[in-house]
């Protein structure tokens, strides 16, 4: 583990008394500011078994893919291990990651009152982009983009299909709304990353501002996130689908913001009740996915209702993730090289959760 010494603050007095005593975990869930640095600690300071670390670390060497693996316990860091040539600094493509940051930016701009509410239609907000909507599509709902229920055919299996063609298209908005809807909007599930990225359009549209600066003014400033980059796109848009980039210490901060309801100490980032919603499994289906079992689907984050400690996490193609166990005052970070995978990224999405389930999590139990 790679430690870092830091001036301890008053506000983080707290967490370093309860790592200091016999029982380690807090009688409440941790409340940090995440605009300071990161506070550190021993995996043995927070009560978690250095054994199973250990292990995990182990196996997750043995796959030529990750470049970094983080563990937060009651709001101190207590797992930062960086693979290859990787190191803290580095700003990392994370994918479908992307999604659920547009879904957290998505309750604050419904909360600013820029959109009414989740059932609020896309057309209203397209006006002036797209000329001559069909009213069942202007009709979908923000509810229904963010629950990947639009209706609107696709397929995106293998993290390829339409979304190659879509990326590679000189008018993203155009190639996704012309294709014909095959179900009512809030009905079928289908996985899709362009809708996403059709959300943010909205978002940009509702607030005058371009996606980045959004998220920056918006989200990001108020839990400590300086860097940050955007893959841009034709029509002067950023990428809303898998388009984000954010170093590790960063997407922890992300899933600490959501461990701690949307708070940092007493700033208010995020709606409680958005973190509620966006954590709550939305449909009745399950999937598995190597040694997890039983995932399915929020508001553009992945739900694991029925695990020993219920748990949610933003999954990006290739191993990215951000893990939050509310239960356990746990958040874990992952990211791998994603690049030249191809139809083995399933593989190596597996390995990297597998270590997480078998190892990590019950370590800090």
């Amino acid at each position: 583990m790679r430690r870092e010494q830091w001036v301890r603050h008053p506000a983080l007095a707290g967490a370093f008394l309860l790592a200091a005593c016999a029982d380690p975990a807090p009688v409440e869930p941790p409340n940090i500011d995440l605009a300071l640095p990161w506070t550190t600690a021993s995996v043995a300071d927070v009560g978690g078994s250095a054994e199973l670390v250990a292990a995990g670390l182990a196996k997750t060497r043995a796959n030529d893919r990750p470049l970094s693996l983080l563990v937060v316990k009651n709001g101190l860091l207590v797992v930062e291990e960086y693979f290859g040539s990787a190191v803290s600094a580095d700003l990392h493509d994370v994918r479908s990651v992307t999604k659920s940051v547009v879904s957290a930016l998505t309750g604050i701009v419904i909360d600013r009152g820029d959109i009414g509410h989740v059932d609020s239609p896309i057309g209203g907000f397209l006006d002036s982009l797209v000329s001559d909507l069909e009213p069942e599509k202007a009709a979908i709902t923000i509810e229904n983009l963010l629950t990947m229920t639009s209706g609107l055919e696709w397929d995106e299996s293998g993290g390829f299909g339409d979304y190659s063609e879509w990326i590679r298209s000189d008018d993203h908005i155009g190639f996704l709304l012309d294709r014909p809807l095959v179900a009512e909007p809030g009905v079928r599930f289908t996985y899709n990353s362009a809708a996403v990225h059709l959300l943010g359009v909205v978002l940009e549209q509702a607030t005058g501002m371009p996606l980045p600066e959004a998220a920056d003014e918006l989200l990001f400033s108020g839990m400590g996130i300086a860097r940050s980059r955007w893959e841009p796109l034709a029509g002067g848009f950023h990428n809303g689908g898998v388009g984000l980039d954010l170093r590790p210490r960063d997407l922890a901060r992300l899933g600490q913001l959501f461990l701690q309801r949307g708070s940092s100490a007493e700033r208010r980032v995020l709606p409680a009740d958005w973190v509620e919603r966006t954590s709550a499994a939305h449909f009745d289906w399950r999937s598995n996915s190597g040694s997890l079992r039983g995932i399915s689907y929020g508001h553009l984050w992945w739900v694991v209702p029925e695990a020993r400690e219920p748990f949610y996490f933003a999954w990006g193609f290739g191993g990215q993730y951000v893990v939050v166990v509310p239960e356990l005052y746990l958040v874990i970070v992952t990211t791998n090289n994603w690049r030249g995978v191809g139809e083995d990224a399933g593989r190596y999405e597996r390995m990297t959760m597998d270590v997480l389930v078998e190892y990590m999590i019950p370590a800090f139990r």
